[in-house]
């Protein structure tokens, strides 16, 4: 028996300078993952003018998502027009792993994704990558065979770019980053029981990882552990927070008692928004606007 439920956004921003007809001069950017799937589309003048996103109930979360997607796709004013400028997907999944470029080998992808995981990739997985031109690495991630044949069925012959959250994050917390007068600075992004942490000194990566935690005290400890390793004294590191995290959250609370310096982020510069975004919190959305930032 075939589980048919209606999934409906749980945010919808849209402008009324919006124009579905002009798609070719647009960009669709693409966030998906075991448990949500989100979108933005970027206009003509390079404006976030549309964003929607989903969280899918329990329920589902054990079917694969190319069961899923359709369901959000089907008759979709947005998701199913075009053809688009350019589709970017960024990949929310575990696995990931950041080569230097000069030691990167196109056919080792797999072994650098098995020697982070611990084990090698199932049969209906593939080692994707992603080239950070101005950081002068590649990200390595997982991704599904049937995901890439479902976008591309979506959008045939239509230019398209994979990329893992903590690329886009990676692009996202650059660009923030060049503004910043302080040498060392450290981003959090937090998603469920999840936290992707990005460090850059100088304005150069130093540290990205992403940690699983079951309680806030976990949380801080990881957190502490990783300052302690790159020598960043927690009373006087400015920390900016981005994703779900308030401050009226546990963890917010529990953090503050150890990092005075929490703060939480704003919009990245290079990325406009129409009017219609001024009731997101800033902070929300960076790994999906990280895509936006992209180099074409």
């Amino acid at each position: 028996m075939q589980i048919t439920v209606t999934l409906t956004p749980t945010v919808t921003i849209r402008s009324n300078s919006f124009d579905p007809a002009k798609t070719a001069k647009s960009v669709l950017c693409l966030e998906v993952g075991r448990d949500r799937f989100r979108f933005m589309v970027q206009d003509a003048r390079r404006r976030g003018c549309y964003l929607e996103d989903y969280t899918f109930p329990s329920l589902l979360t054990d079917r694969p998502l190319t069961e899923v997607l359709p369901d959000v796709f089907r008759s979709h004013p947005v998701l199913s027009a075009g053809p688009w400028q350019e589709i970017r997907i960024g990949i929310n999944s575990s696995s990931f792993t950041l080569i230097p470029k000069p030691l990167f080998r196109k056919e080792y992808a797999s072994s650098y994704l098995a020697m982070m995981r611990g084990n090698a990739l199932p049969a209906h997985e593939f080692a994707k990558s992603y080239t950070h031109d101005s950081e002068g690495f590649l990200s390595v991630f997982n991704l599904e065979h049937q995901l890439v044949d479902f976008f591309s069925g979506a959008y045939p012959l239509q230019p398209s770019v994979f990329i893992h959250q903590t690329g886009s994050l990676i692009q996202a917390t650059a660009d923030l980053d060049r503004l910043l007068l302080t040498p060392q600075n450290v981003w959090l992004y937090f998603e469920d029981e999840f936290v992707t942490v990005i460090y850059r000194h100088e304005h150069r990566l130093r540290f990205c990882n992403r940690f699983g935690y079951k309680n806030v005290q976990d949380l801080a400890y990881y957190l502490l552990y990783v300052l302690d390793e790159q020598n960043l004294n927690p009373e006087e590191t400015t920390v900016f927070l981005y994703g779900e995290i308030t401050p009226f959250a546990e963890a917010y609370t529990e953090l503050s008692r150890f990092m005075p310096n929490l703060v939480f982020g704003h919009t990245p510069s290079s990325l406009t928004l129409a009017d219609e975004f001024d009731e997101l919190l800033e902070h929300r959305y960076l790994s999906l606007y990280g895509l936006s930032l992209l180099t074409e």
